[in-house]
């Protein structure tokens, strides 16, 4: 299938203002099952340079840079991505003994999932809860990450929290409720908390009941003989070919589909368009 994106975004300032750099991401990731079919990207006012570039984890990287004072920032992006079935379990777990938790990286490999294994926002009780789930499954590896992903979709209420950071971990666990990313960040937690290297992902749900159409974020783990598979616990589903991937980090805060500020003082709106929608 065919999966069209158009976001928009459209800032308004009470009084002309300088723009610093700012910085987006809101280019698609290519994947074995996805490719970039079209993708344009509007910036008015037009940037005085815009350069594309890959950060340090892989992500499609753009900064904006601007010279005029301007009281508006207005941002267009199309896309259309093909996205096909498949088997996001046809894999084998090797080393074979990493079918069962807990268990070790080789040292290859560890070092380069440093970053993605840090047990921030890992507190006793997520450990618990982590633990818990795990010996629920006989502690075996997908079962856990299935079993994780269910509960928090079935068992945690959805909201929508237009402004303010995400929850901690922990606290999303204890009110269990939460938006997406929330819900994002506890897996990822929980995953860290038995050593399976975690990561957040910022992106777009096509057939979201909950989210209508919006941004949604979901967690990706690194499974030897597997690499990074994705699990959404919004959903309550691994991830198959109705998400499309903007962004990853170990670091949520770092890939913010836009981020920048500007010189001056006037106060800011943002209004925004997201539609996910299928194509021919």
């Amino acid at each position: 299938m065919i999966l069209n994106v158009s976001h928009r975004l459209f800032y308004t300032y009470s009084e002309s203002v300088i723009l610093e750099p700012h910085t987006f991401y809101l280019y698609p990731k290519a994947y074995p099952h996805q490719q970039i079919v079209s993708y344009t990207m509007t910036i008015d006012p037009a940037p005085s340079m815009l350069v594309q570039n890959i950060d340090a984890e892989g992500n499609h990287q753009r900064i904006a840079y601007f010279r005029e004072a301007t009281s508006w920032l207005n941002v267009s992006v199309e896309m259309a991505v093909r996205s096909e079935d498949f088997n996001l379990f046809g894999f084998v777990l090797f080393p074979f003994e990493t079918e069962q938790l807990p268990f070790q990286y080789p040292e290859s490999l560890k070092k380069l999932l440093q970053p993605y294994l840090v047990r921030e926002g890992v507190t006793t009780y997520v450990e618990q809860y982590a633990r818990q789930t795990a010996a629920s499954e006989r502690w075996k590896t997908v079962a856990f990450l299935t079993a994780l992903c269910r509960d928090i979709s079935q068992n945690f209420v959805y909201e929508r929290r237009e402004v303010g950071p995400p929850m901690l971990p922990e606290h999303t666990l204890i009110g269990r409720k939460g938006t997406c990313r929330d819900f994002a960040q506890l897996f990822v937690a929980c995953c860290r908390a038995l050593g399976i290297a975690a990561r957040f992902v910022s992106g777009y749900l096509y057939g979201n009941a909950l989210q209508e159409h919006d941004l949604h974020a979901w967690a990706e783990v690194f499974l030897p003989g597997a690499g990074w598979r994705g699990f959404d616990p919004t959903e309550g589903n691994a991830v198959i070919n109705n998400h499309i991937h903007l962004a990853a980090s170990a670091d949520p805060a770092l890939i913010a589909p836009v981020t920048g500020v500007f010189r001056g003082r006037a106060k800011s709106t943002l209004r925004a368009e997201v539609s996910v929608g299928e194509g021919i």
